[in-house]
């Protein structure tokens, strides 16, 4: 599938010495946009191949992947298990707008301590998910898995070669490695993590065999899911200008820490540079819930 590419114009960038434009995957569908929808292409194939029908699959309480995997299983005539981080979820997650809307396409939610759910891919815990649930199809959190990335390889398109860099937010590393295997011999692949630390880079070196990516790790404004008045208000701002809508966990970030370095002089002049947009939207409306109870400014829909 083919999505279309926006130029985007900002003061900061009129004179012309830097451009910069927005690959608009967020535009594929509502629920299964982004990357979501290229991680999920060949892991829905494969189960069908195997003759499974169920998939069952685990994230946060606010996690694209989980209403992405409970909609692509229901238009795929399949069953969906959610396992899902925090016990306390479990009296009160028809509050979250997430796991509702996954709920409502016919997932089937677990609610586990987050001890437990650290120990999510030991070979323990997944033979207690057998005994319980049966025959399923396991998709890890965020649907990185070798299929995954190679659905994310799907991303670039040929017209992509004249860029010079490639940008996208980095959660569990599968879209940053498909993308890294997809890209020009004379691109760089930049990535803006959503998580604090620096675990990822051993992870990304599992999982794409190519060095021509890298992280920056100084616009996690704190960590997973955190934000600032700072941050929203940028979001806020970024919309009214260019009509173009950026998720608060992932893309808000990303874009935020690009154009800062976009300022700082961190790009070469004339570089072109062309960012991901990788969906998300869906996780506004729960994220306005969290900065409400905070008086923090929401996010304008």
């Amino acid at each position: 599938m083919k999505t279309p590419t926006q130029e985007i114009h900002l003061p900061l960038l009129k004179d012309g010495q830097i451009t910069l434009s927005i690959r608009r995957e967020d535009m594929i569908h509502p629920l299964l946009s982004g990357n979501k929808f290229r991680k999920l292409k060949y892991n829905l194939e494969e189960a069908k191949k195997l003759g499974l029908s169920t998939l069952l699959t685990f994230g946060g309480a606010y996690s694209n992947h989980i209403p992405a995997v409970a909609y692509a299983a229901s238009n795929h005539d399949l069953k969906s298990i959610g396992i899902i981080r925090g016990e306390e979820l479990a009296d009160s997650w028809q509050d979250n707008p997430t796991l509702k809307t996954a709920s409502e396409w016919g997932m089937q939610f677990e609610f586990v301590t987050r001890q437990a759910y650290r120990a999510k891919e030991t070979s323990s815990f997944q033979e207690k998910l057998q005994k319980k649930y049966g025959l399923f199809y396991s998709i890890p959190e965020g649907g990185t898995n070798l299929l995954g990335i190679r659905g994310c390889e799907e991303i670039l398109q040929p017209e992509d070669e004249s860029f010079d860099v490639i940008c996208c937010a980095v959660g569990t590393g599968g879209t940053l490695a498909g993308i890294s295997i997809a890209a020009w011999d004379h691109q760089k692949v930049l990535g803006f993590p959503a998580l604090k630390g620096d675990f990822l880079n051993s992870d990304l070196k599992e999982l794409t065999p190519r060095s021509n990516w890298s992280l920056t790790t100084d616009y996690s404004f704190g960590g997973y899911g955190k934000v600032t008045g700072e941050l929203i208000r940028f979001i806020n701002n970024f919309k009214d200008e260019t009509g173009i809508p950026l998720d608060p966990v992932y893309t808000g970030k990303m874009m935020f820490g690009l154009l800062d370095m976009v300022r700082k002089g961190d790009f070469d002049k004339g570089t072109r540079i062309l960012a991901i947009h990788t969906g998300g939207l869906q996780g506004i409306m729960g994220m306005n819930g969290i900065l409400k109870k905070k008086n923090l400014p929401l996010l304008t829909v």
